[in-house]
């Protein structure tokens, strides 16, 4: 089971240190196409590209952790009394919500930027 929560914390931290360097680069580019534009302080804005990535990130890091617990103890509960089957995914549920959480204050984030 801790090998699966490893895989997916590897592939989460590895999709927000891309996320952060495409929103670096992005940034990059556009500041070199926006001549006209009123002028954004570059360092606020990378930092706020990575304050984005790493709230998605750990959103998604606590989530995958979350999810891994209370779903093995879901399926061990439905296990042996079927009738909870429907309690038991609302707490699921419940956990996946955390990566929305992180989602949402990301693009607040990103709003202000």
């Amino acid at each position: 089971m801790f090998k699966n929560v490893k895989i997916i914390l590897g592939l989460t931290m590895l999709a927000s240190v891309a996320l952060g360097v495409m929103a670096f680069f992005n940034h990059a580019w556009a500041a070199s196409e926006a001549v006209g534009a009123a002028a954004v302080v570059p360092a606020v804005s990378t930092w706020a590209f990575l304050s984005a990535a790493i709230a998605v990130g750990l959103g998604s890091i606590g989530a995958g952790v979350a999810v891994a617990f209370v779903g093995a103890s879901a399926v061990g509960a439905m296990s042996e009394k079927p009738e909870i089957a429907g309690k038991a995914l609302i707490y699921v549920g419940l956990a996946e919500g955390i990566a929305i959480y992180g989602l949402i204050i990301a693009i607040m984030i990103l709003g202000k930027v």
